[in-house]
């Protein structure tokens, strides 16, 4: 019989066999296994750090692992020297009909672009049909991830139509029932474009009436504001008073100082204005596009009023002998807000599509030029091409007017009413994010949905870090970058994008610093940049080596009322 000193010896005896074991044998784990492995990259985390020398491991679609990585891959990209970002925002976007029946946005992604906001003209479908809208965009398959506004004439048009009207009270009431439906079908907020007629008809207190509907979904008010020339603080303070009396933080569109006579002075006024609305808790902020020249229709070279009983009543009345005289008195005298006197004339005023062959060798030239080769007054050139342009197709339903269209065709031009001064002024201002106004083309090689040659739809991501930190130095490469990414997704509430870190959304770009470089200008508006190598949407590669994939990847982003 085993005694007990005997037991415990043998006991020990076996326990430290057991340990002595396992401190001589390795524990054999499986390999972690990733879909996408980024290797030896520079990451730039998007929030305005500098970058460190990092592998990131994607899995499932989003970020699985940002360090050292020692798992395995179908697919390893190799970005040494290269850096990584998180996926450019565009938050100032045109996109919202074209996605329809093209998704591929290969302008976009090829600009580094994964997210798409639209909606400066509001949702290409009536309040009813949004539900379906965003779930066509999913079933068709779109290859960025896109949300978008919901306009304020989405909600006058069916209440006081298109004319210059004033809401009753229940009317107003009718007006927030209709918006408060679009955010439960899940659009981001309410936007405005208030030199568009029929926008330029809401009162100040009407918009406020409309924007508390969104306030308890945490919507954001989006505006074109009413001035950004001459009346351009008058426009700013109108805004901040919007979004402080309606309880929403807001964006405003395309910050920009346009008006000639202006330059480099109201610039400053309009910092100083939104700092001090931000300083006392308006959280307000803007975006904008680096170039010097706005693009939009020929009817903004019109009197709004001349729009105050609907298009087919205007398309009569701009054709008037009388009419035309008293227009032109209105546009051309230095004390107003025309685009023609922000531009410094019609020869700041280019003619960029007409639609119509008689014009076509025309385009790119300015007014004063047009006019001049012709023997016509600048402005009767103008407006016959828009009413001819807009002529084609009326009566067809498709009259809804603003950034996407303007009757049948509208008719475009270049506005060149900034200086480089002003933009790079309202750049450094670190509430100012990047937004393209372009929307994407429905082919690659050909101009963007607006009918709009502007080099904004192919060059303004690219441009951001090739001019604006390259060569001007004005941006440090972590605050670019951080503009185009974490900033407007923390102004859209995208609480799992826009920036790089393990669990989010994996939404990244790979680019060259050395070679990068916007090619779009004004003579070759549809070049696309160089630099920009490899595009993951959802932790799918959607842009490899430059060439579209054919990924479809995106997702619908969606408003915090979606129900």
């Amino acid at each position: 019989m085993i005694g007990i000193k005997e037991r415990c010896f043998t006991f020990v005896t076996i326990y430290l066999f057991k340990a002595a074991a396992l401190m001589v044998t390795p524990t054999v784990y499986a390999a972690d296994v990733y879909d996408v492995i980024i290797k030896n990259g520079r990451v730039l985390d998007g929030a305005g750090n500098p970058w460190i020398k990092a592998d990131i491991a994607i899995k499932s679609g989003r970020f699985a692992k940002v360090g050292i990585v020692n798992g395995t891959s179908k697919k390893i990209i190799d970005a040494s020297g290269k850096y990584v970002s998180p996926g450019f925002i565009d938050i100032m976007d045109q996109s919202g009909r074209v996605l329809l029946t093209n998704g591929l946005a290969e302008n976009k992604l090829l600009m580094g672009v994964t997210s798409l906001i639209a909606g400066e003209g509001g949702t290409p479908v009536p309040v009813d049909d949004i539900p379906a809208y965003f779930n066509s965009l999913e079933t068709r398959g779109i290859s960025v991830n896109f949300g978008s506004f919901f306009n304020i004439s989405q909600a006058r048009i069916p209440v006081l139509g298109e004319t210059d009207a004033s809401p009753t009270q229940s009317q107003l009431l009718e007006m927030q029932l209709i918006v408060d439906k679009a955010m439960r079908a899940g659009v981001m907020g309410l936007s405005s474009a208030l030199i568009y007629p029929p926008d330029a008809y809401a009162s100040t207190s009407d918009i406020i009436e409309m924007a508390k509907a969104i306030a308890p979904y945490g919507g954001v008010y989006a505006s074109h504001i009413r001035s950004e020339g001459r009346d351009l603080i008058e426009g700013i303070n109108e805004f901040i008073e919007i979004c402080e009396k309606a309880g929403v933080r807001g964006e405003l569109f395309h910050i920009k100082n346009a008006y000639a006579p202006n330059w480099g002075k109201a610039v400053h006024i309009a910092i100083d204005t939104i700092n001090a609305a931000r300083a006392r808790g308006v959280d307000v902020a803007a975006d904008q596009y680096p170039y010097v020249a706005g693009g939009t229709g020929l009817d903004a070279t019109l009197p709004k009023w001349i729009f105050a009983n609907g298009l087919d009543k205007a398309l009569v009345e701009i054709m008037k002998p009388e009419v035309r005289v008293k227009m032109k008195q209105e546009i051309m005298d230095p004390a107003s807000d025309s685009l023609v006197v922000a531009s410094g004339g019609w020869k700041g005023v280019v003619l960029a599509n007409s639609h119509l062959d008689e014009y076509r060798k025309f385009h790119n030239m300015n007014f004063e030029d047009i006019g001049a080769a012709l023997g016509r007054d600048p402005a009767d050139v103008s407006w016959d091409i828009f009413v001819k342009a807009a002529s084609l197709r009326v009566g067809s339903g498709n009259n809804s007017r603003g950034p996407e269209n303007m009757g049948g065709k509208r008719a475009m031009a270049l506005f060149f009413m900034m200086t480089e001064h002003d933009v790079q002024t309202f750049m450094k201002q670190p509430w100012v994010a990047i937004g393209s106004d372009a929307g994407a083309a429905s082919e690659l090689g050909a101009i963007d949905i607006l009918g709009l040659p502007h080099p904004r739809s192919y060059g303004t991501f690219a441009r951001i870090i090739a001019k604006y930190h390259k060569e001007t130095g004005i941006l440090t490469l972590a605050d670019a970058v951080r503009k185009m990414t974490s900033w407007p997704a923390a102004r859209m509430r995208l609480k799992d994008r826009g920036t790089i870190q393990e669990g989010l959304w994996a939404d990244a770009v790979i680019f060259d610093l050395e070679t990068i470089k916007d090619n779009a200008t004004w003579n070759n508006p549809v070049s696309t940049p160089n630099g920009i190598s490899h595009v993951l949407v959802n932790g799918t590669l959607t842009i490899e080596n430059g060439v579209h994939t054919g990924a479809r990847s995106g997702k619908v982003l969606y408003g915090g009322g979606k129900q």
